[in-house]
This record gives structure tokens, sequence and C-alpha cells, in this order.
């Protein structure tokens, strides 16, 4: 941090010259880059800004028009200030067109009443601005070091964020695009004074720059994402005009957030591996000919080519919502760590081999909270889908919870019994077959819907198909992502704004408006209001809005708004 002019005037070689401060004297936190001496008038165009102008004034002009002009030329140019020696020029007082320009310009003016060498004031204030730039970089070093081991490491977001609030000596926060926290470190804070209503808080503060400072809020924020994604903000909070090292300090911790997000942090078996890497493969259209792919999985027992293709997602109960941040002092779900999902990855493709099934059998959204075991099953054109599914299915189960017997699992006399964890241990979705490679994605992703919708399901049922998805199911898959909660901010914004400000109800009766069919008498009856009241309040809507609710696109827009934002926040409750 550069020396302020106020520094500088209480350095022993300044203090001297028995400085009296004659105008500028509320400017005298402008900080201080360099000093340069000068006897001439038409200084101020070699100048760039931050320099603490010396004179002994003695080619200063007498006419005060021209003495003007010089101050206005310097406050332009950015000079933090300007000492003039008396004794040469001024005996003992400045010419008060010169006084009066400064105070005119903001341009702090001092007047030395001793003669002081203005070499021993300009080694001191260099010195000093020196020892702050070496500080700067040796921060900066630290700051590299501890980031770039963090990501190094693979750390989690929760331990990124404790590390921020750890150096700047203040609260941080990691938020989603929906204002969601998931993560948080109090650095001595109380918890329930930084996040009661942080989401009507966090949306009042918009800057337009990827990293600014919300003086209102006294919020450090910059923007988290890589690729052209977005997906969250990172916030220092309770803190003055940050530093220069503030602000490397929280964009260097987006940078490690960033990377986190995409980097794999897994240890699975080398044949896991080859599996995943060609099933990720497919669905990120890497490539170009869906023969290589064909060609890669033959090579490892697991023909592609003439068969009828299923995309599988096994994933355990536990993980359908991501566990709550250890920031806030909440333990992560044991199901949800690198271990059950490389064990399930393992007892799946057993259950494949055991039910005669080639498969390709790895992990998907490695890196994620929401990792998952896939499954590309290549079957037979005369097996029967679903007994296939179901053999694989109990000897997946078997390896579980019990020891396999014929598909079946039994207690030490041979009776059967409902396996430990039975169907709450694993969900098992299965998406639409498929004939050929190019379609092998379409049915992932059909698998991973159901799949998160029916992880809250505990009929019992072996695995489950599409049908078992609604619209509520599909934007409880999509609640994470960046493109829906923005969709629902551009959406609700203005009226979730509109209710925190004044303490009203419009999102709740636009809900209850839109889930009754838009049945004016039954909307009326569910919120308790007269009809007089309710056509007010959706009159009232349509202006903040800027809708109209008799515009049926516009309504099934807004509903699925609705329906998404209920699914963020159930998310994070």
């Amino acid at each position: 941090m550069l020396p302020t002019l106020a520094d500088v005037l209480r350095l022993d070689a300044v203090r001297r010259g028995e400085p009296r401060i004659i105008a500028g004297a509320d400017h005298l936190d402008a900080r201080v880059r360099w000093v340069h001496s000068a006897e001439v008038t038409d200084i101020a165009h070699l100048l760039r800004g931050g320099e603490l102008v010396l004179t002994t004034g003695i080619a200063l002009p007498d006419d005060p028009a021209r003495l003007r002009t010089y101050v206005a030329e310097l406050a332009d140019v950015g000079v933090s200030g300007l000492i003039v020696e008396l004794g040469r020029k001024y005996a003992r007082e400045l010419p008060d067109a010169f006084i009066a320009a400064a105070e005119e310009h903001g341009l702090p003016l001092i007047a030395w009443a001793r003669e002081t060498p203005f070499v021993d004031v300009t080694e001191a204030v260099h010195a000093q601005i020196i020892d702050a730039q070496l500080a700067e970089l040796r921060a900066s070093a630290k700051l590299h070091e501890v980031f770039t081991q963090l990501s190094v490491d693979g750390a989690p977001p929760a331990e990124v964020v404790r590390q921020v609030a750890g150096l700047a000596g203040h609260p941080a926060v990691l938020e989603n695009l929906a204002h969601q926290v998931l993560a948080a470190e109090m650095a001595g804070s109380d918890p329930a004074e930084l996040l009661t209503g942080w989401e009507i808080r966090s949306r009042a503060v918009s800057p337009e720059e990827r990293t600014a400072y919300d003086e209102s809020s006294r919020w450090l924020i910059t923007v988290v994402g890589a690729r052209g994604e977005d997906w969250g903000r990172l916030i220092i909070t309770s803190m003055d005009p940050p530093s220069p090292r503030d602000v490397v300090l929280v964009e260097r911790a987006a940078t490690t957030l960033a990377l986190g997000r995409l980097l794999d942090r897994h240890a699975e078996s080398l044949e896991r591996q080859a599996h995943g890497s060609i099933i990720n493969g497919i669905l990120a259209h890497a490539y170009a000919d869906p023969q290589e792919a064909a060609a890669r999985a033959r090579a490892l027992g697991v023909p592609l080519t003439g068969r009828r293709l299923l995309g599988i997602v096994v994933l355990p109960r536990a993980s359908a919502r991501p566990s709550p941040p250890p920031a806030l002092g909440l333990k992560d779900d044991d199901a949800t760590s690198t271990d059950s999902i490389a064990d399930l990855a393992e007892a799946t493709a057993a259950a494949c081999r055991e039910a005669n099934l080639p498969a390709l059998v790895g992990t998907l959204d490695e890196s994620s909270p929401q990792a998952r075991v896939g499954v590309l099953a290549s079957l037979p054109s005369r097996a029967v889908e679903d007994d296939v599914l179901c053999e694989v299915a109990r000897r997946l189960r078997a390896h579980h919870c019990g020891t396999a017997t014929g598909g079946r699992t039994t207690d030490p006399g041979g009776r059967t019994v409902r396996p430990r964890g039975g169907a709450e241990a694993f969900v098992m979705a299965v998406g639409s077959t498929v004939e050929s490679v190019r379609d092998v994605r379409r049915s992932f992703l059909e698998a991973e819907q159901v799949a998160d919708v029916a992880a809250e399901r505990t009929d019992g049922r072996l695995f489950y198909r599409l049908p078992d998805l609604r619209l509520r199911g599909l934007l409880h898959l999509l609640r994470d992502d960046a493109r829906l909660q923005t969709f629902t901010e551009r959406e609700l914004g203005p009226l979730l704004t509109y209710d925190a400000q004044r303490g009203s109800d419009l999102v709740h009766v636009l809900d209850l408006y839109l889930g009754s069919g838009r049945n004016k008498v039954l909307t009326a009856q569910r919120a308790h209001l007269s009809r007089p009241a309710l056509y007010e309040r959706l009159r009232r809507i349509e202006r903040v809005l800027a809708v109209d609710l008799e515009d049926v696109e516009s309504c099934a827009s807004l509903h699925v708004a609705l329906l998404a934002l209920d699914a963020v926040r159930k998310d994070h409750t």
C-alpha cells in the first residue's frame, strides 16, 4: 500500500522543514507514488499523477492568473501534493491567488518554514514506497503459494473460503447465481447476523464489473466461473475500501474455486478409468466419429455395433442432495465420498459381469458432489431387456448388502431375505434404448433425470425409467445449472426484490394464481383475499414484471420460473 500524504508529513526528513498545511487539508489521504522536485512552471505534462512535487518557487510567476494556471495543471494531472520551501521566492507567506487556486482544485499545498534538503525527503519517501511495494510483492507471493497448494491438493470450496477469510481477516461467502450460500467462513463474526436474510441483501448488490467493491454494503465481490460459464460469486464482507492485495486475494481465490470445479480428484481403478473415459467422451462429443468410441469399447471387450444400447445411472440415495458446506459447521455425508462412488462403480461392474451383460462402467461428473456411476449397457438382440436389468439390479444389491446366490440374497439358512439397506441403498435409473452410439447421450440424459427424481422415492423398485419423471423433477435436476438460475432471476427477480423491499407477498400470490390454473375465484379463496384485493395484486404483479397475465406463454414461463425457484430454495434449506 503506497503511503498517503499524511504519512509523508510524519517523516523526520519532512518534519525538519516545519511543514504547515496552507490549503487542501481534507485531501491528505492522497497516495504518494513518487517525489519530484521541479523549479519550472510547465512541469505538469511530464508527470503521470500521484507525485509529491517539491519546489522553492524561485521560477514561479508573479502574475496571479499564471499562478492559478500552474496549480490547475498540477491538479488536473493528479499530483498528490505540492510543498513550497519559503525563503527564496516567498519570504514568509504564499500569495493569496496561489492559496485560493489550491483550495479551489483540492490540491494539498504545504509550506516549509525552514530550508530542507530535497534529497533527504526524496530518499525517505522513496524508501517507504519501495518498502510498501516489497510488502505487496511478498503478500502476492504468499497468496500465490497458498492458492497454488490448494489447487494441487484439490481442496474443497469450503477450505478455499476458509483461507480467504483467514487471509483477509473478514467473513467470506461463496454463493451461487440464485444468491444461495454454498460455503461461508465467519472469521469471528456471528453466523446468524451474517447469513440471516442473505438472499435479500445479496440481490441488492449487483456491480457491473467482475470484481468490484460496493461501498454501501462494504462487500468486495468477484464472479466465479471458468470457460465462459459463471456459476457463483465470492464475497468478502464487512471491509473498508480494499487494498490491491485484497483484490488479488479474492480474484486468486475465485480462480482456485473455478479450477477446483474442473479438476479430476477421484481415484479409480485403471479399468474404471478406461471405461469412464469412453463414456464421458461420448457424452461430451469428444469423438468426431462415433466408430472411434465403438472401436475403443470393443478393445475393452464391450461391443457397441449392432447392439441395443442403454444409458444407466447408479448413485447412492444419500448423494441425491449435496451435503451442506462444512464451513457452516455441518459434516459431509460419507455416502458422497470418493471411496463410496468408486466402490459402487466396482460393485456395478461386478454385477454386470455376473449377469453376463457387456457394459462400460465408469464415473460421471467425477469432480462434482453429484458424482455417480454411469453404465453403457450393450444388449444382444435376443435379450429380454427388463429381465437383464432386474438381474443386474439384484446382483448389485447383493454386492452392496449381502451374499449373492443365484441373484438372490440369502441368510445362512438359505432363506431369501431383504438385503441390508435394500432399495434405500442406491438408485438405478435407465434411459431409453437406442440403436447407435450417436444416440447414447440422449439415453444417458434421460437416465440422469430419472435418477435424481427417483432418489427421493422408497417404493423398493429395482430400477426406474423416464415415465417416473415430471417437470418438478427435471427442474430439481437442473437446480444448480447457472442457466436455469439466470432464467429464474430474469423472470422473477424484480418481483422478488419488490417483495423483499416492501414486505409484500406478490410472489406467493402469483404462485397461487398459476397453481390454480389462473382461476381467480379459487386463487382468492386459497390466498384468503377478497376478489378486488386479488385483482389489485395481480395488476401490481403485471406492472412490476411488465407482463400480461392473460398471455398463456408468459404465464407458462413464470410458472416454470416459480417451480425452479422452489427447487433451488428447497435444495439450500
